[in-house]
């Protein structure tokens, strides 16, 4: 390089220091799980940090009709004393050489969904975990062959049973989920799919402190992204969680993609159901809690 260039750029390093962060950002990359990207914002828009299929506006405002119907017809669940207990099924899936995981990392992952859910009166209570050496299961991606083959071998339960599989996931992806409103159509396709090094400690870092798992059980109840519709009136259908123009990463303190008087609030980035690392995320809104709860008692609860 020209030595009055590298002199400028290296000056240049030296008074903007976000200068230098971004050009050695920029050099590394990011990496997860043997997938590489130019940069963690390409990871994000890749579509791997979450495979779950979102409902387009249409069918999410006939979802939102059929709750509003059913809690006028009810009554609101999450006003009720009892609390929800969750039947958790852990079905591990290995190669034979990796994706193994010990009673303590599947506890783990238990008391990680339990401190981030017991504020919505919800607990998780492990019913049982088996093991399946499976080389094609191992690597199932979304929608695949694999992985209805997988589930329609050891799901278990009923519509209030919580199915969790974990795998080494194909495409670098973290992790998907089905909806509640899906399991009437595809009783066995329901549940949680996780890549396996996500869970606490696993290694798949800045997302390995099990709230990948947090987050995908959130779809599995009912939630949407919390930058779903963008900036909209609607958004993800809960009305104390701001809008948010598009997934937050890292952990951008003061973000505010939605500004404006009519989109009052910064960006929701420590909510489970963004997309930012797991020492960002820490809470649910009170909406979110009462929408998990309304959508457990519809399409759930005694199911």
């Amino acid at each position: 390089m020209n030595r009055i260039l590298f002199a400028a750029v290296l000056g240049l390093g030296l008074a903007f220091p976000s200068v230098a962060q971004d050009m050695e950002k920029a050099e590394t990359g990011f990496e997860l799980n043997g997938h590489s990207w130019i940069d963690q914002q390409a990871f994000i828009d890749s579509g791997a940090r979450c495979a779950a299929k979102h409902p387009d506006a249409i069918d999410m405002a006939r979802i939102d009709a059929a709750l509003a119907r059913w809690v006028a017809e009810n009554g609101d669940f999450s006003t009720r004393e009892a609390a929800v207990v969750i039947p958790v099924y852990f079905h591990v899936i290995t190669n034979g050489s990796a994706g193994y995981l010990s009673s303590q990392d599947v506890a783990a992952q238990m008391n990680v969904l339990n401190d981030a859910y017991a504020g919505l009166g919800v607990s998780f209570n492990l019913v049982s975990t088996d093991y399946t050496n499976n080389a094609a299961w191992f690597t199932m991606a979304y929608g695949s062959t694999a992985e209805s083959q997988a589930k329609n071998a050891l799901r278990k339960g009923t519509a209030s049973a919580l199915n969790v599989y974990t795998a080494n996931l194909g495409g670098g992806l973290l992790g998907w989920a089905t909806f509640p409103w899906d399991y009437t159509k595809k009783p066995k396709m329901d549940g949680v799919v996780l890549l396996f090094s996500s869970l606490p400690g696993g290694g798949a870092v800045p997302y390995d402190e099990g709230d990948t798992g947090t987050h995908e059980v959130g779809h599995w109840m009912g939630l949407y992204h919390t930058f779903q519709g963008g900036c909209t009136s609607t958004n993800d259908s809960v009305s104390d969680t701001p809008a948010e123009r598009s997934a937050a990463y890292g952990c951008p303190t003061g973000r505010d993609s939605c500004s404006g008087k009519r989109f009052p609030g910064l960006d929701p980035i420590t909510n489970f159901m963004d997309y930012t690392d797991d020492a960002c995320m820490d809470r649910f809104s009170a909406g979110q809690a009462t929408r998990a709860s309304n959508m457990w008692g519809s399409y759930r609860n005694g199911k």
